[in-house]
């Protein structure tokens, strides 16, 4: 597959095809595997998870830009994820913590800004006045609107066929699966 026809826009000079365990050449994506280096070596996993770390550091200042267009400057791009997280639901902590990988003391700290800010409503539980549960206020609906609809936008700049969205669906699904492996592997060992 000519992966320059498809994505007209990229370079693809340094990339790498990611190949099954059993072969143990690199290939290019559009260079035959006769006509590379002898020395090239497979994509490692501590590489994809720096390029993993680099785009979420970039997704992170891409957030931070559209919270400062819709004008947002009490909250950052963590705190926006936490809404996104919440979404339409009413959670106790708990719950939003099995949503999200969040430290516990994050996202307190995380839950008493947007509470300071007036993004989520807490409720204190019928059954247990020590707990709550958190949903989001109308102005945290208007800025999770405003930033899904920032997202529609880039969205429609990366996607130029069902082929980017099945590539899209594919790296989704790998990196879920990555992040199960690494979970297990961490909790669990190998």
């Amino acid at each position: 597959m000519n992966h320059r026809i498809l994505y007209p826009f990229a370079d693809f000079g340094d990339t790498v095809a990611i190949l099954p365990a059993n072969e143990t050449q690199r290939k290019g994506l559009d260079t035959p595997v006769d006509d590379r280096d002898g020395d090239d070596s497979l994509v490692t996993y501590f590489e994809l998870a720096r390029v993993m770390e680099r785009a979420s550091r970039r997704f992170s200042g891409l957030l931070r830009a559209e919270l400062t267009k819709l004008g947002v400057e009490d909250i950052g791009p963590a705190q926006a994820m936490v809404l996104l997280a919440i979404g339409e639901a009413e959670l106790s902590v708990g719950e939003l913590l099995d949503r999200g990988h969040y430290v516990g003391s994050n996202i307190s700290y995380y839950l008493k800004q947007l509470a300071d800010g007036d993004y989520i409503d807490r409720i204190a539980s019928q059954r247990d006045k020590r707990s709550a549960r958190i949903r989001l206020s109308e102005k945290g609906r208007q800025l999770c609107a405003g930033l899904r609809q920032a997202a529609k936008g880039y969205e429609r700049a990366l996607s130029h066929g069902d082929q980017d969205r099945r590539n899209l669906e594919t790296a989704f699904q790998t990196l879920h699966r990555l992040e199960l492996v690494w979970g297990n592997a961490a909790r669990y060992g190998i």
